[in-house]
């Protein structure tokens, strides 16, 4: 695999985890947000062992580590952004929660002491520009929900930094898998110390829960490690600034919501952006 079918799977990922902004709102009309997470990645981590389960003969208590190490990560991205999601505006969430794309460069600058190329900042500032634009319809609320959404967002900048350096390995997909388990472990444990545990009561809510699990997790978080291994941090976190914009173009087409002029041009800067990287790399060639 290239670097340019690395990235174009990661977009699908993108557009994959863009669904999950009106899947969760319908799940979480029936049950409560640890359940959640509990019950979307038990059901990807049980799809993801039965497809690969021969793959666990490979197990080493060094994967089962790297699993374990990530799958708390995992479990931290969604703490941050549920309660974010349930303590802010859904305007401050939608971009706090996408300020990954500028904390992924600011932490591989740090580690690897050195300045983002000018590409990436040109990039950077043109993604920023466009989720503004694209998600903060009412203006940004520093809150309580904010800390939170900038918490998620900062560690989901630390997972595609850790799995950067994983990824590497021949163990990725037993990780990937891992961390599914690990994941909804913490979900159940947070679930039944602070909820009440339940299922979804409708057909609509069950096919919420199974579209968030066997889409936006088994696929997303199973394929984006393999991805990253022929591509930068750098750029899966511009191509995780497409997510919004898949979202909205998804909310158009299935809850018929209108962006508006702000949110299309906010749409058309997340593009340029991504275009922008990918003509610079052609012209260094």
């Amino acid at each position: 695999m290239n670097s340019r079918r690395a990235e174009l799977l990661m977009a699908s990922v993108s557009l994959a985890w863009g669904s999950s902004y009106f899947l969760m709102k319908i799940g979480l009309d029936g049950i409560g947000p640890y359940n959640l997470i509990a019950l979307r990645f038990g059901i990807a981590f049980f799809a993801m062992s039965l497809i690969f389960l021969p793959r666990y003969r490979q197990l080493s208590a060094a994967t089962l580590a790297k699993g374990v190490f990530t799958g708390i990560i995992l479990f931290l991205i969604f703490y941050g952004m549920v309660n974010g999601v349930n303590h802010t505006t859904a305007s401050t969430a939608g971009f706090l929660t996408s300020t990954t794309v500028v904390m992924v460069p600011v932490l591989e600058s740090l580690l690897k002491r050195t300045l983002p190329s000018k590409t990436i900042v040109i990039s950077i500032l043109l993604s920023v520009a466009g989720l503004f634009l694209l998600t903060a319809k009412d203006g940004i609320v520093f809150d309580t929900g904010a800390a939170y959404c900038l918490t998620g967002a900062f560690f989901y900048a630390v997972y595609i930094i850790v799995f950067a350096r994983l990824a590497k390995g021949n163990d990725t997909l037993l990780i990937s898998i891992i961390q599914l388990g690990v994941a909804s472990l913490t979900g159940a444990v947070f679930m039944f110390l602070s909820e009440t545990p339940s299922l979804p009561a409708t057909l609509t809510q069950w096919g919420a829960i199974l579209g968030l699990g066997l889409i936006c997790s088994a696929y997303g978080f199973v394929v984006q490690p393999i991805a990253q291994r022929y591509t930068t941090p750098e750029k899966i976190g511009l191509i995780f600034s497409l997510e919004p914009v898949f979202s909205a173009l998804l909310s158009w087409l299935f809850l018929h919501e209108i962006l508006g002029f702000k949110g299309y041009t906010g749409a058309i800067l997340i593009f340029a952006a991504v275009i922008f990287t990918e003509l610079s790399r052609k012209t260094a060639r």
